[in-house]
């Protein structure tokens, strides 16, 4: 699987045949002159996940594509973009894009702040039986794990969240996502404290605009 981080949580999936978006939000905008993209992956309705003009940019480029989240995305674009039917893939749900399987997991959004600020429908989706995406919440789909787009900062988790999630998943190899916040020279200093405390996972820092086979 070939993926290039274009910022945050918006990533490009390429596997044979079949090309995927994940989370265009608002902190990246290289998403909207896309071409060629198979269906876009939707976590949350957050803005910095899901930016109703990037998703329009995209969509404007690329007619044929899909737009797969659960029922709070699926509401939201029909409310907002004209015409767009969601295919609705909530936790324990499961839906093809060509041959590639995506399958949900997970139903809130980590908290941010009691009693209920940041609590939506968040899922993270696993690709292909590989790739796993979980959005804003540490749900473990309990399932191998090859590759892990792991959140490593944010108003709803401190990195020792993020490192004991790791150590839970035992991905092959992950790599930071939700980092728009953190500055580039800070993203190695997360990588070392993975590598020292999940040394059975080898973690990649993928900066934006990065490809990376995996």
């Amino acid at each position: 699987m070939k993926i290039t981080k274009l910022g945050h949580c918006c990533l490009v999936l390429e596997l044979p045949g079949v090309k995927l978006l994940t989370d265009p939000g608002s902190f990246s905008d290289a998403q909207n002159n896309l071409t060629g993209i198979d269906a876009v992956l939707i976590t949350h309705e957050h803005q910095d996940h899901l930016h109703i003009d990037s998703l329009k940019a995209v969509l404007a480029n690329n007619p044929t594509a899909l737009v797969i989240g659960n029922k709070a995305v699926a509401k939201l674009v029909g409310e907002q973009i004209a015409d767009t039917q969601v295919v609705v893939v909530g936790d324990g749900q499961q839906t093809m894009v060509k041959d590639v399987l995506i399958e949900g997991f997970g139903t809130e959004h980590a908290l941010v702040y009691p009693p209920n600020m940041g609590l939506v429908e968040n899922t993270g989706y696993l690709v292909a039986s590989q790739f796993y995406f979980p959005g804003d919440n540490f749900f473990n789909p309990n399932k191998k794990i090859d590759i892990l787009a792991l959140p490593v900062a944010g108003p709803w988790m401190k990195i020792a969240d993020a490192i004991d999630f790791a150590k839970l998943v035992k991905a092959r190899t992950a790599f930071g996502v939700h980092d728009g916040m953190i500055q580039p020279f800070f993203r190695g200093y997360i990588g070392m404290l993975l590598e020292k405390f999940v040394p059975e996972t080898t973690y990649v820092a993928l900066q934006d605009g990065e490809t990376k086979e995996f």
